[in-house]
Formats: C-alpha cells, sequence, structure tokens
C-alpha cells in the first residue's frame, strides 16, 4: 500500500505558483519580491509533492518514507505507529507518527507526516498499516 499528496492539490499548488510567477511582471519593486517569492515556495511545494511519490509504502519488511534527503525505510519489529492530535487557536490537527526509538537513550528515527503528505486522514492510514504489521 502506497499514499502520496492529492494529485489535484498539487496541480493547484502548480497553478497557483505559475499565476504567481506571471504577477510579478504587473507589481512595483517591492511586490516582486514579495511575490516573487511566494511563487517560488508554492511551486517548490508543487515540484516536492511530485518528487517524494509515494510519500509513504507499506511493504512485507516495514515501511518506507521518502524525503528530501532520501529514502527511510522503519521495519515492522521496531515500528512503533501513533496518530497524534493537537488542538491550536481552535484547529484540530492530527499527523501520522512513526518512531522507531525504543527508549529515552536510543534516539531512533521519527517520522511525523500530516494529512496533506498523505493524501488520506492519518486515522485511516494508522489502521490500515496497523492491519499490515506482523503481529
Amino acid at each position: 500500500m502506497q499514499w502520496s499528496p492529492r494529485v489535484g492539490e498539487t496541480v493547484a499548488l502548480g497553478a497557483i505558483g505559475l499565476g504567481l510567477a506571471l504577477a510579478v511582471l504587473a507589481v512595483d519593486t517591492a511586490g516582486r519580491l514579495l511575490v516573487g517569492a511566494a511563487a517560488l515556495l508554492v511551486l517548490g511545494l508543487a515540484a516536492r509533492d511530485l518528487l517524494l511519490r509515494p510519500r509513504l509504502q507499506a511493504g512485507p519488511a516495514g515501511v518506507v518514507v521518502r524525503r528530501l534527503g532520501g529514502r527511510t525505510e522503519l521495519s515492522w519489529p521496531r515500528l512503533r505507529i501513533e496518530v497524534r492530535t493537537t488542538r491550536r487557536l481552535g484547529v484540530k490537527n492530527r499527523v501520522l507518527e512513526l518512531d522507531t526509538a525504543d527508549g529515552p537513550d536510543d534516539d531512533g528515527t521519527l517520522v511525523l507526516l500530516s494529512r496533506r503528505d498523505l493524501g488520506a486522514d492519518p486515522e485511516d492510514v494508522a489502521r490500515a498499516l496497523h492491519g499490515l504489521a506482523p503481529q
């Protein structure tokens, strides 16, 4: 099984980024800097979404997370899967937490993936991963 950002969101980011890049031609000097920076940021997010597909992939050996620094492989025996819910300024946010630390002295690996990263609800992804993990 695998999860990636939604294609529609990636296309929308690309279109918005291109629109901002074109808007640079229509604004004053100070506006060019701001709008140009926004265009680069949004186009960078769209490029990241395209390059890191699939973002999370689960198989018999464990899960593989694609990041800008490369692939991170997490094996099932050490993997702890949890969904963290936080509330900030009245907005509830859930992230999928994948952790391989065995204790306080073990650094392990911690990966946090949002709904946008996964293209699905983190609760649903966690349930699917728990179903795939060997008992």
